[in-house]
């Protein structure tokens, strides 16, 4: 075989290889925006509830903080949906 018999299967193979290596650094990337997605919205569900507590303390229990509830469940719930 030559070299330029060579070189088309070579070629194909080289970009098959990469073509594998790019889907997985997607997934892997996806799995770490997932990751952190997560650490996000628990980040910020723990700084409500000090926020909550913190004004519950300050105002000697005089206003009443009413819980949260998520956008999911916002979604979900025909009961808070506007006409």
């Amino acid at each position: 075989m030559t070299p330029k018999q060579l070189g088309v299967p070579a070629l194909l193979a080289v970009a098959m290889l990469l073509m594998s290596g790019c889907d997985q650094a997607e997934k892997s990337a996806q799995q770490l925006l997932g990751k952190a997605t997560e650490s996000a919205k628990q980040a910020i569900d723990d700084t409500h509830k000090a926020a909550d507590q913190a004004i519950s303390e300050a105002t000697g229990g005089l206003i009443n903080i009413k819980p949260r509830v998520d956008d999911d469940e916002k979604d979900n719930d025909s009961s808070t949906q506007e006409i």
